[in-house]
């Protein structure tokens, strides 16, 4: 009680009521707080390219600009050249389903699954496909989804605008930002806090650096196996398949069952599932065997059942965007509590019960 003061009682309103303050703004501007954390990860990413140029005598500034410039650029060749494309693929996908092209698949692939497994029962698959697709495809719920899809281009629109901009100045001001944070943190604990930030932005910056290169990696490698095993939407579905791939586990699922969803909607057949199936696990090799050790992409040192059920918490929690934020959130409460433990086993200056050792005789 002795320790108790007027002065720490009305820090701890104000630093209280600071929190408040700041998470009532992170919950009415979401989508602002969710542009300065993609501008944080493209600073992480692009934080060596910056270092590098600056230590060759480029002036920061000006390498900064010069490395936003080319990423806006292929941003610009990939939505003129590339988004093009798989619109004209997806467009091409999307006509073939309708009511009758879908019940007519349904048919075909239904026949064959029950001349090879007598015990299903007749109809099993058409009336459930066709139950799914009508409540999909309900024509009450159009407006809802073309109001949504507004909503996420007006989003993305604003993210291309604001997360450069955003990103230039954690680049150029990263130490300076990083400095006046430590400015609020006591002496005592200056050492272990400045630690714990210089780990989790190495670790960070290595996590996303290595999966972003890794699912380009995999969109690459399953865009071209999928065109050789024959299947015309193969640049949509190689980049989902890539995109898919930064969730662990799940991701390669995901791949196989999108490209022989794909396939079969194509042909109307299994005629290309054996060969879709086989493109992926390819890929799949590819991937454990040679992309993942060269780009350390699990670099969230943590034991493989642990990244499941962290995953499956993160996907019980934020579905899809819990999957993707789990590793990298795990990743950060893991090492400010190996940091903090290893301080408190350290550092004196955690110990109120050190009793002072006596000097000499």
């Amino acid at each position: 009680m002795k320790n108790i003061t007027l002065d720490r009682v009305v820090r701890f309103i104000l630093g209280l009521a600071a929190i408040a303050v700041g998470l009532l703004i992170m919950y009415n501007y979401s989508n602002l707080v969710v542009f300065l954390v993609l501008a944080m990860i493209l600073s992480y990413i692009l934080d060596p390219f910056a270092n590098r140029l600056q230590s060759m005598g480029l002036n920061r500034t000006f390498g900064i600009t010069l490395i936003l410039a080319t990423v806006i650029l292929v941003l610009v060749f990939i939505s003129t050249s590339v988004i093009p494309i798989i619109a004209n693929q997806m467009a091409e996908l999307t006509a073939q389903l309708n009511v009758d092209n879908i019940q007519q698949i349904s048919e075909r692939v239904e026949n064959q699954l029950i001349n090879k497994f007598e015990f299903l029962p007749q109809g099993f698959l058409v009336e459930n496909i066709t139950i799914v697709f009508n409540e999909l495809f309900n024509v009450n719920q159009i407006s809802s989804i073309v109001s949504d899809a507004l909503s996420i281009f007006t989003n993305i629109f604003s993210a291309v605008l604001v997360v450069p901009f955003a990103a230039f100045f954690f680049l150029k001001d990263g130490s300076k930002i990083r400095r006046d944070l430590l400015q609020l943190v006591p002496n005592k604990y200056f050492e272990t806090t400045l630690t714990v930030i210089d780990k989790i932005e190495k670790r960070l910056g290595l996590y996303f650096r290595s999966v972003l290169m890794q699912s380009f990696l995999v969109a690459l490698s399953s865009w071209t196996t999928l065109s050789i095993a024959g299947l015309d939407n193969s640049m949509s579905v190689g980049i989902a398949v890539g995109l898919a791939n930064t969730i662990p586990y799940f991701g390669p699922i995901l791949g196989y069952f999108l490209s022989i969803i794909v396939s079969i909607i194509e042909t109307g057949n299994f005629s290309l599932v054996a060969a879709c199936i086989l493109a992926i696990f390819i890929v799949q090799m590819l991937d454990n065997i040679v992309f993942q050790p060269m780009l350390f992409s699990r670099s969230a040192d943590m034991h493989p059942v642990a990244i499941l059920f962290i995953i499956l918490i993160g996907a019980e929690t934020a579905g899809i965007l819990g999957m993707l934020i789990a590793i990298p959130l795990a990743t950060v409460i893991k090492i400010t509590i190996t940091q903090l433990s290893w301080s408190f086993n350290n550092y004196q200056v955690f110990r109120r019960d050190i009793t002072p050792s006596p000097g000499p005789d």
